[in-house]
């Protein structure tokens, strides 16, 4: 049926209707447009399109394991891809050289003295990680480089901007001692010095300006100074420490394996002797313990009797009724009654026999005495036998007064003492 053929209100709700699907196919079309636009967005900055690239390159000793792609490592954060893995010419010092970018703002941390690690992993894969490196120059830099051959243009623009100027280099004296290290602040002072030493060229940048799309100079150790940056070139070299491959270390390790079997072969050998031997000596053991039961049975009558022996021992007066008999005790006591009565009679026959022997002594000293007198008053009487006489008197004499005699010669009267003293 033809359009012209429905009523008016028909045409109205028709052309209503149709706007409608137009608005909704525009809305669709745009929401699609609209997510697909978002998706590459987020894609290109997952990615890092919108970033600083900074390009590196680095030698490696084999290209095992590396692939184009393969992410760069800093701090366990993946940081770059690899970009290129070539072989190098015929005759060249290097076997392979690895390009890689490292996006922005981690090419930052990576300064002089950073060095690449070759890490080897499991089925032949390998992976490159930056060390992180403190103090040093940044090897790539967004500053671009302005090369001056005349110092009065650099002044000018010291005096004109000052504290905006810096030194893209290191500056020496004569014996290449280091003056001015690089991004020092340029003054009128230190250029002067500079300007001293006659410099061919001086390298400095403006602070202020930066290019924020891509590097532009990058640092050459050899001159010591920031040079403008060419893309294609080998400026940004790092240095690699290559570690060997799982493969390599694993081989390595099945040689010393089989270097060393003779010696464990020979080794488990001499432990099946020594097991050899420990269950002959176990078996031994076993027989001794056997005949130790047998000789331990033997003892245990020889043990009991000890132990009577040993319990009869330990009652009051046991050795001695064990030494000498049931009368032995008895028998010892009374031989030390007697002897207890014998002690005490012998002190006082000690006495009778001291006061004997004093009046012994004093019948002599009489009898001596009265010798001598008759020595004296008869002098036809030979000489020996008064000096003899004389001689036992005072023996006698002196025994009476001496400390161990002095008490048996008791003191009858005051004229027995006049003439023992004389």
């Amino acid at each position: 049926m033809a359009l012209q053929d429905l009523t008016p209100q028909l045409r109205t709700r028709l052309s209503r209707m149709e706007r409608m699907v137009g608005w909704f196919v525009f809305l669709a079309t745009a929401l699609l447009l609209f997510g697909f636009g978002y998706y590459i967005y987020h894609t290109a900055e997952n990615k890092g399109w919108f970033k600083i690239k900074a390009p590196f390159v680095t030698f490696v000793q084999s290209s095992a394991g590396l692939n184009v792609g393969d992410k760069i490592y800093m701090m366990g954060f993946p940081v770059g891809s690899i970009t290129l893995v070539h072989a190098m010419p015929p005759g060249d010092l290097h076997n392979v050289k690895v390009q890689f970018e490292v996006v922005d703002p981690y090419f930052r941390y990576i300064r002089s003295g950073a060095i690449v690690k070759v890490n080897s992993g499991l089925l032949s894969q390998r992976q490159l990680e930056i060390t992180r490196v403190t103090n040093g120059y940044a090897i790539c830099v967004t500053q671009p480089v302005f090369v001056f051959s005349n110092l009065d243009e650099l002044h000018e623009k010291i005096i004109s901007e000052p504290g905006e100027w810096q030194l893209s280099q290191e500056v020496f004296d004569a014996n290449t001692n280091l003056l001015f290290p690089a991004y020092t602040s340029l003054n009128e002072s230190n250029l002067q010095v500079i300007a001293s030493m006659k410099p061919d060229l001086v390298y400095a940048y403006d602070n202020r300006e930066h290019d924020r799309k891509k590097i532009v100079a990058s640092w050459h150790p050899r001159t010591h100074r920031y040079e403008n940056f060419t893309p294609d070139s080998d400026d940004a070299w790092l240095k690699t420490v290559e570690a060997p491959p799982v493969s390599d270390q694993l081989q390595a390790m099945v040689t010393q394996v089989q270097g060393a079997l003779p010696g464990i072969l020979a080794l488990t050998n001499k432990i099946a002797a020594v097991l050899d031997n420990a269950n002959t000596t176990l078996a031994n053991a076993a027989l001794a313990t056997s005949n130790l039961n047998v000789t331990i049975a033997a003892a245990q009558p020889l043990v009991t009797n000890f132990a009577n022996i040993s319990a009869q021992l330990r009652e009051p007066g046991g050795m001695v009724n064990w030494a000498l008999g049931t009368n032995g005790g008895a028998q010892i006591e009374g031989a030390l009654t007697n002897l207890n009565s014998l002690l005490a009679h012998t002190d006082t026959n000690l006495d009778t026999l001291v006061v004997s022997v004093g009046q012994t002594l004093d019948n002599v000293a009489g009898i001596t005495g009265n010798l001598r007198t008759q020595v004296e008053q008869n002098s036809n009487v030979l000489f020996s036998i008064s000096k003899m006489v004389i001689d036992s008197d005072d023996l006698v004499q002196g025994l009476k007064r001496h400390w161990l005699l002095r008490s048996a010669f008791k003191k009858e009267n005051k004229a027995a003492d006049a003439a023992a003293k004389k």
